[in-house]
This record gives C-alpha cells, sequence and structure tokens, in this order.
C-alpha cells in the first residue's frame, strides 16, 4: 500500500532525526498540509469528497484514516513505540534500545 509505505518512510526520517521525540501524524505530515497534494495520502480526501461530503468532514474523516493507517504501520514494525494521547492527539514514541 502506497499510503503505508508513505508513512514508514516518514517515520523512519523523523526517528532518526529525532531521536527520543514523540511524534504525531500532525508532525510527520505538517500542521497545515491537511489536503496533502503531491503525496499518496489525497486519495483519503478524494475518497470522502467524491462521497459527497463537505471541505471540512473530508478533512476530519481523511484525518481520521490516515491516523489508523499510521497506527497499524507501526504495530507491524519491527521497532517498538509507545504512545499517548497528548492535547487530543495520538502521539508515537520510538522506544530505542540503550546501548551498555
Amino acid at each position: 500500500m502506497r499510503i503505508g509505505d508513505f508513512f514508514q518512510g516518514a517515520v523512519y526520517c523523523w526517528c532518526k532525526n529525532r531521536i527520543r521525540e514523540p511524534f504525531s501524524l500532525r508532525d510527520l505530515m505538517g500542521a497545515e498540509n491537511y489536503y496533502w497534494e503531491g503525496t499518496p495520502l489525497i486519495r483519503l480526501y478524494e475518497k470522502h469528497e467524491a462521497a459527497g461530503k463537505s471541505e471540512k468532514a473530508c478533512v476530519k474523516s481523511a484525518g481520521q484514516d490516515a491516523g489508523r493507517i499510521l497506527k497499524s504501520v507501526l504495530a507491524a514494525d519491527s521497532r517498538r513505540f509507545a504512545w499517548e494521547i497528548a492535547h487530543q492527539i495520538t502521539q508515537y514514541r520510538w522506544l530505542k534500545q540503550m546501548s551498555r
């Protein structure tokens, strides 16, 4: 699935560059970039748009779909992630093994 691959790449970049910093879908995609032009995620928005939803409803529903996909990508990852709800969004953190 292209969306899953896209998220996997985003998560790898985040974990490489921001070790131990929590992240959310908003962090990976940019808080203002909810149209997701030029990414595989635009299909989620278009799916809801084709169903006749308002722009606001499309953004909300596509965001919820994307959140579920991100959660499944992290669950399938060989690394371990913890999660918590902070400010009404789900944040994830890579549980990197400490060197001895």
